[in-house]
């Protein structure tokens, strides 16, 4: 009986998907007729000014008399070179993201007893309250933990008696609890999941408030809780790397929007979650690895030129992998000549590399990266230059570092929720109006028909094919 419900249900869904997919095409032509800016950007790839920031800058042309002329790219947290920021705290041989997330959520460098204060204070917020490691994460284990840390945030609401209060001290306080118990929430998600549904040992291991991010990150993933500085040093770059892009980018902006509405901390958190999830967006490092997994498999020889090349073309003309036609890790909606993410973290990927024996797989993705750009130019008309964005990297070293592929987007949340922090503060500090774009519809007029007198459409156009 239940298998004919079943059945009797997804041939319903099917007519109704189909119903759903014919109803809601927009012909294409009427964008261009309306000039809607789709994806808020222009056609040459220039974003659609819609808001003023004073976090982040990605910086990627100047303008020449009218015509965009690309340049290297340029990304600044609170107008620091990111380049510079990275320098500055390496050659003191410390950790940086902490120091990074007092600069994008007070707009200034920390002294160090200021450091040493948020440090504490991130600390003080990195365990979760009583019993929520067990009713929130463990008696309900997710196969996503993007989804876990989610609904996590949003549990979260209930054991804040001030959830609702939108004053600035009070999301302050909501932010940076967050920021700090991210990485306990990722990785306690993947734990479960391990553990139920990939029937591993169960580790728990609590955070320790005297730890960096990073650290602690490996610290509570690993059975032995033990790492190499060199390995630490490389994840907490990676964290500092993805920690802000600018307003612009999708779950950024996602929290500009939904903060604009005037609702809690957690709704916030929890949407700009959602936005980070999507493969356009914090799951790009993910399809990466694999596609550089599948290369390794169809290339008999890494330094062949040529072989390369060949496996490039069939990516783009939809012929290998998954037949998407990209080359995942090259490219980027606003930078094009290069990607500063990138180029800092290809350095010391290289290093980490070489600690691990793993240099002919380094010289794979830099021969990758130096010949996707002329494969894609051969075959496809650029309005302009395309190199490796910070996923290409990026995935490389999670993979280095014995990560599980599920904790990928996980990670790039856990460094961005301090860029997101950030936005919100502004958003509220600035007291915008909410934010609503325009949408022009192109329904035409219809009039209402009594149910009596209505045909079935799926009937219709099934007689009308025959």
């Amino acid at each position: 009986m239940q298998e004919n419900n079943n059945a009797v249900q997804n041939e319903l869904l099917e007519n109704l998907s189909h119903l759903c997919e014919a109803n809601n095409l927009i012909d294409s032509d009427l964008f261009n007729k309306y000039s809607v800016k789709r994806g808020l950007r222009d056609v040459d790839g220039r974003g659609v000014l819609v808001g003023l920031t004073e976090i982040g800058e990605v910086h990627s042309y100047i303008m020449d008399e009218g015509e965009i002329i690309p340049v290297p790219g340029r990304l600044s947290y609170r107008g620091i070179n990111i380049a510079d920021i990275t320098q500055g705290y390496l050659k003191d041989k410390r950790f940086g993201f902490e120091e990074t997330t007092y600069l994008l959520l007070f707009g200034k460098l920390p002294t160090e007893k200021e450091l040493a204060d948020f440090e504490t204070l991130l600390g003080s917020y990195r365990g979760l309250p009583d019993n929520f490691v067990n009713d929130m994460i463990l008696n309900a284990p997710s196969k996503d933990i993007m989804n876990s840390i989610a609904r996590s945030v949003l549990a979260l609401y209930s054991y804040d008696d001030k959830a609702d209060d939108i004053s600035i001290t009070n999301v302050l306080k909501q932010c940076v609890s967050l920021i700090a118990c991210f990485p306990t929430l990722a990785v306690y998600g993947y734990q479960a999941y391990a553990h139920y549904h990939k029937n591993q040992s169960l580790f728990i291991h609590p955070p320790r408030p005297d730890l960096s991010t990073a650290e602690n990150i490996l610290y509570m993933l690993r059975p032995d809780s033990k790492y190499t500085k060199l390995e630490a040093t490389l994840l907490d770059l990676a964290l500092i790397l993805h920690a802000e892009h600018g307003g612009g980018n999708n779950s950024s902006f996602t929290t500009h929007l939904v903060t604009s509405s005037g609702t809690d901390t957690y709704s916030v958190i929890a949407a700009a979650l959602g936005s980070l999830k999507g493969p356009r967006h914090g799951g790009a490092n993910i399809k990466v690895v694999k596609m550089l997994e599948d290369m390794k498999e169809h290339i008999s020889d890494w330094s062949n030129d040529a072989e390369i090349e060949d496996y490039l073309t069939k990516l783009l003309n939809k012929q290998a992998f998954d037949k998407s036609g990209l080359i995942y890790g090259i490219g980027h909606a606003v930078y094009s000549i290069s990607d500063p993410r990138a180029a800092i973290l290809k350095n010391y990927a290289e290093k980490l590399a070489h600690e691990k024996g793993l240099e002919d797989e380094f010289n794979f993705y830099s021969k990758i990266e130096a010949l996707a750009p002329n494969v894609i130019g051969k075959i496809r008309k650029m309005y302009k230059g395309v190199s490796a964005n910070v996923d290409f990297y990026s995935g490389f070293v999670y993979s280095m570092l014995d990560l599980p592929l599920e904790l990928y987007t996980p990670i790039f949340a856990i460094a961005r929720i301090s860029g997101w922090s950030a936005h919100r503060l502004e958003e509220l500090v600035n007291r915008g109006k909410i934010i609503r774009p325009a949408y022009k519809s192109v329904a035409p007029m219809a009039p209402y028909i009594p149910l009596q007198q209505r045909s079935n459409e799926l009937e219709q156009n099934h007689e009308d094919a025959l």
